[in-house]
């Protein structure tokens, strides 16, 4: 076997290494941003910095909520380290069905169909179940982040259609 042949691989899928966080230091965070708190996507509500004591760190107190269970998490950490962010990802869709199941068959604005998110449970599930009982035409905001998915909010659509306008010369 030659040196060529030794190196030619064939890879049968490759990714493009998207990670689902991004390193920041801890004093850059702000409130109202992202942080990961025990391995779970939070917005930061309230944030406060200590001086510097004897052993050498500002440290920041973190308390946030996690955006997909709405429980209230906290940390501690020296302002110096880094500190993980979610990538997260706000996207509207247009409900098209509910399934038997519970699962929501939406739509993009380009025609690509999704349907492999649950209407989430209390007021927001109910109300999107109620609105879509009726007959309503509605667009769900779905939140994503670090491979979770969940509906957060929802309104009715406005069903205004834009057509393109066509300028014609010389008539």
């Amino acid at each position: 076997m030659s040196d060529d042949e030794q190196h030619n691989q064939t890879f049968e899928q490759a990714s493009a290494g998207a990670s689902l966080t991004f390193p920041m230091q801890c004093s850059a965070l702000r409130k109202n941003g992202h942080v990961v708190i025990k391995g779970r996507p939070c917005k930061i509500v309230d944030m406060s910095t200590s001086k510097t004591g004897k052993h050498g760190h500002a440290k920041v107190h973190l308390v946030a909520i996690d955006i997909f269970t709405g429980k209230k998490l906290e940390d501690i950490s020296p302002s110096t380290h880094n500190m993980d962010v979610p990538h997260v990802r706000r996207n509207e869709y247009q409900l098209i069905d509910i399934e038997g199941d519970g699962f929501m068959n939406l739509m993009t604005a380009d025609g690509t169909l999704k349907s492999d998110v649950k209407v989430p449970e209390g007021d927001i599930g109910k109300a999107i179940q109620e609105d879509h009982e009726q007959g309503k035409e509605i667009l769900v905001t779905i939140v994503s982040s670090m491979g979770e998915e969940q509906a957060i909010q929802h309104k009715l659509s406005e069903g205004l259609y834009i057509f393109p306008l066509f300028l014609f010369s010389g008539l």
